[in-house]
Parts: C-alpha cells; structure tokens; sequence
C-alpha cells in the first residue's frame, strides 16, 4: 500500500465513477481498477460493490475511507515538515461552497489567499448549501462556507463571516390569482399560496419556525434545492419563496421579483467558515482560516 493508492482509492469513493476518478487520478481507467484490486488484496476485503452500472462503497469500504482521508492528510503534513525548510506554505486545501457564497465571499478570500500563500494548491467545489456542512464531518473537503445550523457537532470549528437576512419574495407583477405580488395579512391567506422552500438546510428550518409561530400551516408547491432556483420559479409567477439577502444580491433575476413586507421579519441566520476542530492543526488550513479577522 502506498499513498497514491490511497489518493486512488479516495477519488473512487468521492466520484463513485470509474471514469471519473481515473480523470482526476490522471491514469487509465484500467490502471485504476488494478490499483483498487491490489488494495482489496493487501486488505482482505472488498471495498467496492461494482456492476456494469453502478460502483457503491461496501461497509468496509465506508469504514476505510476515514482511514485514508486522515493518512492522506498527515502525509501531506509530515512531508512539508521534512522536506521544506523555506517560510512558504506548499500543499493543497479543498473548499466548498454555494455558487452564490463564490460570488459573494470566496472570490476576495481566494484572491487574498493566493497572494498570501501562492505555494498552496486550492480546489474549489460548488454545489447546494445545504450539503456543506456534511462536506467537513464526512472529511470529503478542508474548509467550507455556509450558514450556521441550530446546534452545532462538537467536532466541527466555526468563524462568522457575515448576517444575512431571509426574504419573503413574490413575482414582480401577479400572474396566477392566488399568488399575490403583495404579503398576505392574515393566515388563512397564508394557507392558500403556493410556497417555493428549499429542501432542507438552515433557511427552511427558520421558515418552518415562523409558519409554527404565526399558527399558519402552508401550502407547498415546491421544495429544492438551491436557492437561485427558488428565485426562478418565483420570478415565473409559480409561487412565494424565501431566500437570503446575499443570493438577491447576486441573482441576474433579481429584477424580476419583488421583496415582500412580512411582519414579523425571519430570523436572519450567520454565515461563515467551517472545518474541523482536528484540521485547524493544518498550516494550511490555519493559514486559510485566519484571513478572517
């Protein structure tokens, strides 16, 4: 076993996806399968459920990514510790994030980051917000920037970046009679509109919340995931929405939509930078975490 077969194996989990994986590895897609085979063999195990559609980590399999993640980790610490004698940081950290946190935040802290430490290799991964989290406790990525859940896993570190407001928001003009462009008054209104929610996630837990707290039961037309594509169904007449201040703010839709004024306002949620308490030891990990003030 050796730390490429490690970085082989990790890939194969994440993706799932032979081809993939041997893209990111840089090698064939044979030599890939002959390396996993050989790590089964020097295991005694098999890692992988595999058919002509389908690859599945085994229970195994899921048991050993950990293993593989926290030695892949600490070599690359130990060999920057033995090899580099320079002040410069040379390495590779992974973030996470919501297209809408890359416009909104990532592209000042990246830009500070490699001018601070140009050494340090950074893979950026975007995909739904309400994923982040889970990104850090499965290990699958270094740093990631997201809103801060109710109760928070002791294991994980957390540095506020910024408060973002949650919005109500209708279709600029009214084109279905029962979804208004202005706030209902009453809960029995309430009941009747078709409301666009995310899926899951800090935002929707709010909004859960105020429904509970106002006695309204609401009508759910739509859950998704991805916070633009809220914006866009609401922009298209479908229904009522909620969504954080920061993705209007970015949102080429955002002319199209209107805020509305709801009373009393959603609790707005913090935003800002998680990894795991154990991997702030990382340099550059550290280094990532204190551009934040």
């Amino acid at each position: 076993m050796n730390i490429k077969m490690l970085k082989h194996f990790l890939a194969l989990a994440e993706s799932l996806h032979f081809g993939r994986a041997s893209e990111e590895c840089h090698i064939s897609i044979s030599a890939l399968s002959r390396n996993i085979r050989q790590l089964e063999e020097e295991l005694g195990v098999t890692l992988f459920h595999r058919d002509n559609r389908t690859v599945s980590l085994t229970q195994e399999g899921r048991r050993f990514v950990e293993y593989a993640r926290d030695t892949s980790t600490q070599w690359n610490l130990i060999r920057h510790e033995l090899t580099d004698h320079s002040k410069m940081l040379k390495g590779e950290i992974s973030l996470y994030g919501s297209v809408t946190a890359s416009y909104s935040f990532l592209y000042d802290l990246l830009s500070q980051f490699r001018n601070a430490h140009p050494g340090i290799e950074i893979k950026l991964r975007t995909g739904d917000p309400e994923h982040a989290v889970a990104h850090i406790l499965d290990g699958k990525e270094d740093i990631t920037i997201a809103a801060k859940p109710a109760k928070m896993n002791r294991n994980l570190a957390f540095k506020p970046i910024a408060i973002s407001p949650l919005l109500f928001i209708g279709p600029l003009e009214q084109q279905l009679p029962n979804v208004p462009s202005e706030a209902p008054t009453n809960p029995d209104d309430w009941a009747k509109i078709p409301m666009i929610l995310s899926e899951s996630g800090v935002s929707r837990d709010h909004v859960d919340e105020w429904f509970r707290q106002q006695n309204i039961t609401p009508r759910i037309y739509a859950q998704v995931t991805g916070n633009e594509a809220i914006v866009s169904m609401v922009s298209l007449g479908f229904g009522i929405g909620v969504v954080p201040k920061i993705v209007l703010d970015n949102s080429p839709l955002v002319d199209r939509i209107k805020v509305l004024a709801v009373q009393p306002e959603l609790e707005p949620y913090d935003i800002g930078l998680f990894a795991l308490q154990r991997n702030l030891k990382n340099p550059m990990v550290e280094a990532f975490w204190n551009l934040i003030g």
